[in-house]
């Protein structure tokens, strides 16, 4: 658990500042994540790299790791507190929220919104654009 919990601390930080190919780095080619901020899914890097520039022209967001568990192997349970924050600075969203990783040969696989059931439209944290 060690080195698992290693890579997707380092993915947050990566993308906490920023670091594209950083957190790319950790992650395998056909990685699928969810688009927290529009809904829906990406799959592969450079969908990835294109949500995030999207999301980063008109989002300012910051997670961190509250707590890291392995569920299964290969399974990473992650809490997470999420500050969102529009780019004048106003205060969008402050809480914790559920991500759920998928780990293989030390990679991140995918990413799952662990307390979301309705993947096609953005988060709590997004929903209220300013």
């Amino acid at each position: 658990m060690a080195d698992t919990k290693m890579i997707i601390e380092q993915a947050y930080s990566a993308f906490n500042k920023r670091n594209i190919d950083g957190a790319l780095a950790l992650m395998t080619e056909d990685v699928s994540w969810p688009k927290a901020s529009e809904g829906g899914r990406v799959r592969g890097k450079e969908e990835i790299r294109a949500y995030w520039t999207r999301q980063w022209r008109e989002f300012d967001g910051h997670v961190k790791p509250v707590e890291i568990t392995e569920e299964d192997i290969g399974k990473i349970r992650v809490r997470v507190h999420q500050l969102v924050k529009n780019l004048q600075g106003d205060v969008l969203w402050d809480g914790e929220v559920l991500h759920v990783f998928t780990v293989n040969s030390g990679l991140i696989a995918a990413m799952d919104l662990g307390d979301q059931t309705d993947t096609t439209s953005p988060t709590a944290a997004f929903a209220h654009r300013s």
